[in-house]
């Protein structure tokens, strides 16, 4: 069970490995774009190109699709980035549901795990495999794995790791369920206070709105965590102008090693730029550097040609 392309490898991994999987549950096609042509989920072209059956219910306590789901007689079920499952679905096989997460459990329970440990400048994440229950995220841990987060990296190149260590960690826990050696944790047992307790709750546009009051660390790491979707925004301003932009990518020069000489002379978003090659914003403390960014309605831009769109881009400000 699942929809998006963090859930195709482990699916992958799965048939690769031998398993037989009897059918595929994700989502039903939505129509998108102007055209309303209907999109199908990236779970699903897997399973038709290796012939799978697929189900799309729109509800998942729907009688008929729960008694297609039981005529299967499966041993196991495996969710990987798909909805909540009501009970009467999760208790159907023999061996029960786990469920992939793309971080190490307790931390970071909730939708959007990879992109609020970067957003929180965490160095170290994970994925883990649990048992499903009744609440989000807190059924008994299976297996997990460590994976470094490289200083600099965004979002999406760790989505893009994580979901290749999870479709290892996948195999690697049917492979102990099914041989009976598959140890189980209760979370309870790994919390040591929820105060040091991180959710990773669902992303909203206001998760993405920069304050420049904030470091530059801070505005860094929300540039990454939300890149390359739903991306950090901001408003360049200048007199009756002004343009929503979204930022991709950015340098936070206090992090930079090699050139411990930042000027620090800039307001909270007050600009610096050669007009040519660099775009420089002032936070609250320290300044980062725009790499990449996109202004509403246009495509996304390197920095070099962003500027050479915009006129006297030093008399505006963000905001």
């Amino acid at each position: 069970m699942g929809t998006p392309e963090f859930a195709v490898a482990p699916l992958r991994g799965i048939l690769d490995a031998g398993h037989e999987v009897c059918a595929v549950v994700t989502t039903p096609d939505k129509p998108v774009g102007r055209g309303q042509k209907l999109s199908q989920s990236s779970v699903k072209l897997l399973a038709q190109e290796r012939g799978l059956k697929v189900l799309q219910p729109e509800s998942l306590k729907n009688e008929g699709f729960i008694e297609e789901l039981k005529s299967f007689n499966a041993d196991l079920f495996v969710v990987v980035a798909f909805r909540m499952l009501p009970k009467v679905v999760w208790s159907i096989p023999t061996l029960g549901t786990f469920n992939l997460h793309a971080s190490l459990l307790p931390q970071y329970r909730g939708a959007a795990p990879i992109n609020w440990a970067v957003i929180n400048g965490e160095s170290v994440t994970g994925v883990t495999t649990f048992m499903i229950d009744e609440k989000i995220d807190t059924g008994e841990i299976l297996l997990s794995r460590e994976c470094a987060i490289e200083r600099g990296e965004s979002a999406g190149e760790l989505h893009d790791k994580l979901m290749i260590i999870g479709s290892e960690l996948v195999v690697e826990t049917i492979d102990a369920i099914i041989s009976n050696r598959a140890e189980r944790t209760v979370q309870s047992s790994l919390i040591t206070g929820e105060s040091t307790l991180r959710e990773a709750p669902k992303l909203t546009k206001e998760s993405g709105i920069i304050d420049w009051q904030q470091s530059s660390n801070q505005i860094h790491n929300l540039i990454r965590g939300l890149s390359p979707y739903p991306c950090a925004s901001s408003v360049l301003t200048w007199s009756d102008k002004a343009i929503p932009v979204k930022i991709y990518s950015a340098i936070d020069e206090h992090s930079i090693d090699a050139n411990p000489a930042i000027p620090g002379s800039l307001k909270p978003g007050e600009i610096e730029s050669d007009n040519k090659s660099f775009l420089r914003v002032g936070c609250g403390k320290g300044s980062i550097k725009i790499t990449s960014i996109q202004a509403a309605g246009k495509r996304r831009l390197e920095i070099r040609e962003f500027l050479s769109g915009i006129r006297e881009i030093g008399l505006y400000k963000f905001n």
